[in-house]
């Protein structure tokens, strides 16, 4: 396996949050969302993500160790399965994700800027048939 430049985790971090927000707009608790099993796998493997993302992001020394919590929410949810707490994954989303998401759009913002924008427009490219993801990156590329 190649090694993989700690950048591209802090946009994987970005769009899965994105992917997360914009699945879960459609929803007005967790039990229905919850009861989608699509739109559940698909905020699930999007906190996996971001937690293996996060994890990769600490032991590079560009997050600090405080956002182990994220990694540990990750575990939980991986290694569960049926088990999963709908309540707190709601929570998370209505509580921790824009948090978060600022702090990752922070870390991009300090990129050089040659490669952000490299970056950018790679993932424009990828997600092309994702609207609001494109529209995030084209905001966040001025």
């Amino acid at each position: 396996m190649s090694k993989r430049y700690w950048e591209l985790f802090l946009f994987d971090i970005l769009v899965a949050i994105l992917k997360i927000k914009e699945v879960a707009k459609n929803f007005k608790d967790a039990e229905e969302l919850k009861r989608n099993f699509v739109a559940w796998d698909s905020v699930i493997r999007e906190f996996e993500i971001i937690g293996e993302a996060t994890g990769k992001l600490i032991k590079a020394g560009v997050l600090p160790g405080e956002y182990q919590e994220i990694v540990d929410f990750r575990n939980l949810l991986i290694h569960h399965y049926f088990g999963i707490d709908a309540e707190e994954v709601w929570n998370v989303i209505q509580s921790d994700l824009d948090d978060f998401a600022e702090v990752i759009t922070h870390r991009i913002a300090a990129l050089n800027s040659t490669l952000k924008q490299e970056i950018i427009q790679d993932l424009i490219e990828e997600n092309q048939h994702l609207h609001f993801v494109i529209e995030f990156l084209k905001k966040l590329s001025t």
